[in-house]
């Protein structure tokens, strides 16, 4: 992909790092044969993009990498902790990242999203011994009253804001900012 579009632009300004897909169940449900699957697909695949990106930045003298990770990185929700602990290796992955090229003006930055109203939850795997039916874990009540999900716009809009604020990381709400 990198290469479809370094040969037909002849540049690269920007990367966005956006496909994933979710993974529910708790802890002791966890499928190996699908946390590997989730991890090649959330957080290897952004890693190769980066690396295949960075040497083209490098030799035009910068640009931005923008990697999509998720507000529950930054939360403990039952059933979540899959999903939740890639998305934390991504943010960890790209805020070193940010460190180790910004001598090469390659600004790395991590977008947080909360839920967003997309097809997502349907396309989310959920580990085979998982029931979530029978095996109902309530959130902390601190989790109970979340705002509903955000447009797909909403959130490319903070998308926006961070290519152009350069920021490192970027909150979709100030709620998820704060440690929620």
């Amino acid at each position: 992909m990198v290469k479809e579009v370094y040969n037909h632009y002849g540049h690269i300004d920007i990367l966005i790092n956006n496909a994933g897909q979710g993974f529910d169940g708790l802890v002791k449900h966890i499928g190996i044969k699908e946390y590997h699957y989730i991890i090649d697909l959330d957080l290897i695949g952004p890693l190769i993009a980066m690396q295949e990106v960075i040497p083209i930045m490098r030799r035009q003298g910068g640009g931005a990498i923008i990697n999509i990770s998720s507000g529950l990185s930054k939360m403990y929700i039952p059933s979540m902790a899959g999903y939740a602990s890639i998305k934390s290796a991504l943010n960890t992955i790209s805020l070193t990242a940010r460190e180790e090229l910004a001598n090469d003006k390659i600004v790395v930055s991590v977008v947080y999203p909360y839920m967003t109203a997309t097809d997502f939850e349907k396309n989310t795997i959920t580990s085979k011994n998982y029931n979530s039916k029978q095996e109902v874990i309530e959130p902390d009540e601190e989790y109970n009253n979340l705002p509903p999900p955000d447009s797909a716009e909403t959130v490319a809009k903070s998308i926006l804001e961070v290519a152009i604020s350069e920021r490192a990381e970027q909150f979709v709400h100030d709620w998820l900012a704060k440690g929620k």
